[in-house]
């Protein structure tokens, strides 16, 4: 009994300390990502600003797991409450994952192909991939309705959320969960470790990027993969071990909350994504890079008109 309540008591800390952190640093990371939007947009500034959003609707509804662990995770609020809670918890932690992915692309784009990136500068793609996100996480999340109110799968007089389950929704819930490890976690993560690594070889290889923006590149890539090892990872192996086994892992509340910490985390990318690929700096990476070969382009192009 000692070691239940130790549990919650964790879970509470946890979900505590994550929101008085989490919420003060994102709003701010919201106001200065809304001036930024207003003034001079990029591709990066969109992605992170939906970013930020997503880590805002994660931390407004964490009260309702303070609540939870608060009463040894016993939920005595409305069933519907304890669903939407659960869908926006989730599929706020996938939308995460598949928004870093996006701004890893974006940035490696910028950097190995700056002609096309400069081209292709408009607020229209990152606005469609965003929505395309939004929409990909909440539909493979929407299973947490599927398992707890479809009439063949509801379990009645449950006085838990979303964590004890049938035999009959495990059939269903444990295929899905392999389904998010696989296309919300591995795929991204993947996309990611090209993306950075690839940057940043890039980057190594140009003598005219120095030595300080070269690191803060490496920072800022670490920042990003710490995020998938650390928070999502974790969590998202729970799957994997639950299809094998047949059943949710006892261990998975614990690394459930080391996803919370994702709030947290992201204001730190933010601060290298704008210190380090911010347009409008005299020598940000992107400037630099588009620069050197759009003039390379306009002296062949010079060249071959003479």
């Amino acid at each position: 009994m000692l070691q239940l309540e130790s549990c919650f008591e964790v879970l509470l800390t946890v979900y505590i300390v994550t929101f008085l952190i989490g919420l003060p640093a994102n709003i701010l990371a919201l106001y200065a990502f809304s001036v930024k939007i207003h003034t001079k947009p990029g591709p990066t500034d969109i992605l992170l600003l939906n970013l930020t959003v997503s880590d805002l609707l994660f931390l407004i509804i964490l009260p309702f797991k303070m609540h939870e662990a608060a009463s040894q995770m016993q939920w005595d609020l409305p069933d519907l409450l304890c669903s939407i809670t659960s869908f926006i918890f989730f599929s706020t932690i996938y939308s995460s994952s598949l928004l870093l992915m996006a701004v890893s692309v974006v940035r490696y784009i910028g950097i190995a192909f700056p002609v096309s990136y400069h081209q292709l500068h408009k607020p229209a793609y990152p606005i469609v991939a965003s929505v395309v996100i939004w929409i990909i996480s909440a539909v493979h999340c929407s299973i947490v309705f599927t398992t707890q109110h479809h009439p063949a799968l509801s379990s009645q007089n449950s006085t838990v959320c979303y964590e004890k389950f049938t035999p009959e929704q495990l059939m269903i819930l444990l295929p899905v969960r392999l389904e998010l490890f696989i296309v919300l976690c591995v795929v991204p993560l993947l996309v990611c470790v090209f993306c950075y690594l690839r940057s940043i070889s890039i980057l190594y290889s140009r003598p005219l990027i120095s030595m300080a923006q070269k690191r803060k590149a490496i920072g800022m890539a670490l920042g990003t993969l710490a995020v998938f090892l650390v928070c999502m990872l974790p969590f998202n192996i729970s799957h994997l071990v639950g299809f094998i086994e047949g059943d949710s892992p006892t261990w998975r509340h614990y690394v459930l909350l080391l996803s919370t910490f994702n709030t947290c985390l992201d204001p730190i990318i933010f601060y290298f994504s704008s210190s380090m690929f911010h347009l409008t700096s005299k020598k940000s990476v992107f400037k630099m890079c588009g620069l050197n070969l759009l003039t390379l382009q306009r002296r062949v192009t010079n060249s071959s008109e003479e």
